[in-house]
């Protein structure tokens, strides 16, 4: 594997990982301040974020040893607006600035297990970013939980969408068995 290929899909992990942690906190500290649905959509998130962190990391499988990681990563813990603003604006760094150098840097050095890996997680991000804004919305006009049905999670690609199940993933067409649902 090309080193910037191999360093990209290292420091996609590192920040995928981060974003899982901060958003199991941050459903815990919604559903404390009383938003259950912000929880648990924070808690979907954070799944989908494992499997993007999970497709990078097996794209290295034959990497092996330490190696220093550069991570964009949101910190801090505030009101539940507060934080799904660092999701917000994290997501949408991954969108536009992160994943498409990474997946075009991919395409360049003729990785392909990495640019599927970087596709997967790009267009997942996209997803993760609206269900987040939409939380914002509500939480902001006047302290209102998001309603919110069923959300699924594609653990193949990480794709997360709120509503019916679907026959099967738009992103990568995994079959509905391989979708989770945070009910």
């Amino acid at each position: 594997m090309h080193k910037i290929t191999a360093a990209n899909l290292r420091n996609a992990h590192g920040g995928e990982s981060m974003a899982h942690m901060r958003y199991l906190i941050w459903g815990d500290l919604a559903e404390k301040q009383g938003f259950p649905n912000v929880g648990r959509l924070f808690r979907a998130i954070a799944s989908a974020e494992t499997v993007h962190g999970s497709n990078h990391f097996r794209e290295l499988k034959d990497q092996f040893g330490d190696a220093l990681c550069a991570s964009m990563a949101v910190f801090g813990a505030g009101s539940t607006s507060q934080n799904l603003q660092g999701g917000i604006d994290g997501e949408t760094f991954e969108i536009t600035e992160m994943y498409p150098t990474y997946l075009e840097t991919a395409k360049y050095q003729g990785e392909k297990g990495a640019q599927l890996s970087f596709h997967y997680a790009l267009e997942g991000e996209k997803t993760h970013r609206a269900l987040f804004q939409k939380a914002k919305e509500a939480v902001d006009s006047g302290g209102k939980d998001v309603p919110l049905g069923p959300v699924r999670v594609c653990t193949v690609c990480g794709w997360t969408y709120e509503g019916d199940m679907p026959d099967k993933c738009p992103i990568c067409g995994a079959t509905r068995d391989k979708i989770n649902t945070f009910a």
